[in-house]
């Protein structure tokens, strides 16, 4: 097998990476490594459509479950993590698959990503700034000082713009330039992106959202509540999670935190598109082919490292649908 073969499902919540992810597993003998910021979260099972055991079919998945919910994980821990669980696979000849729908997560484990560290006296004072101005504020600054940057970071992602700000500000360089360029980390990775028509996506989404409180959302937010949810830094930020933090609190009805959820996941579906969509190297499959299995095998197939690579991925292959 590659030594270095990674794959890695990508594409817009609610495409139907998880289901994917799994096929391939069974087709690749390979492992799923979770790439998902908020899956790692205990608890956090039904909002974050986390793929159950039964789903799972018997393959190991990696990162889920991994914190509590006042935990903070970083980018930059989750990089470290998630290549620690990849290089764990290929020690044992077995196939790593990501899955997750985060652009900004997929590219730090992917590619050549360095962070730069950080100065918690500068953090400090910008979150401090952060609290007293808000986040308009401070990303009305990083425009000025870095146009690149802010164009893609949203004015209401307060974490990224303090961080973005720090690096800046502790470098001397745009925090821009910090960005990755479109060079794997993993010379034999392949990307498969699951291409599904908005209108198709919108629906599912709609549908998901429908589930998620026909299945107990509102008692698995109440739960986590009572285990410091909102004591946590990120994982209260999750989609849904606010909406019906809100409607526990009484300030929405229900029909009300359905809505805005679903209004907010779709908002995301099509900014996490647009953000995979910049990539080239993922090749895009259509999410509901017949033989999307088969499509996605040929991809992995077909690829080939460069010269001093050795050999196709064929001999990673050569066990087809060996888990039955």
């Amino acid at each position: 097998m590659v030594e270095s073969l990674v794959v890695a499902v990508v594409g817009p919540t609610a495409a139907g990476k998880s289901d994917l992810s799994v096929a391939l597993c069974n087709r690749l003998l390979g492992e799923v490594v979770n790439a998902d910021a908020m899956q790692v979260y205990r608890g956090m099972d039904i909002g974050t459509a986390k793929i159950t055991a039964t789903e799972r079919q018997g393959i190991p998945h990696h990162l889920l479950d991994i914190l509590e919910v006042t935990q903070t994980a970083t980018v930059a821990e989750f990089q470290e993590l998630a290549r620690a669980a990849i290089d764990d696979c290929l020690r044992r000849q077995v196939v790593p698959v990501l899955a997750g729908g985060s652009a900004l997560y997929i590219r730090a484990i992917l590619d050549d990503f360095a962070f730069p560290g950080t100065d918690p006296a500068v953090r400090e004072r910008l979150e401090a700034e952060l609290a007293a101005h808000g986040s308009g504020a401070l990303h009305r600054r990083l425009g000025e000082v870095d146009p690149a940057a802010a164009g893609q970071i949203l004015p209401s992602n307060g974490r990224r713009i303090v961080r973005a700000l720090e690096v800046i500000e502790i470098t001397g360089s745009p925090y821009a330039a910090t960005l990755p360029e479109h060079t794997y980390f993993y010379p034999g990775a392949v990307q498969l992106g699951l291409d599904v028509p908005r209108p198709v996506l919108d629906e599912r989404i709609d549908r998901r959202v429908d589930r998620m409180f026909e299945q107990g959302f509102v008692e698995e937010v109440s739960a986590l509540l009572g285990k410091g949810l909102l004591d946590g830094r990120t994982a209260n930020r999750a989609l849904g999670y606010s909406q019906v933090i809100a409607l526990l609190n009484g300030e929405i009805s229900e029909t009300e935190a359905r809505e805005r959820t679903a209004q907010a996941t779709r908002r995301f579906a099509r900014r996490q598109d647009s953000w995979f969509r910049k990539d080239p190297r993922i090749t895009w499959l259509p999410y509901d082919a017949p033989d999307l299995l088969e499509q996605a095998a040929a991809v992995v197939r077909g690829n080939r490292l460069s010269a001093d690579g050795v050999v196709g991925v064929e001999e990673g292959l050569g066990a087809v649908d060996a888990r039955g």
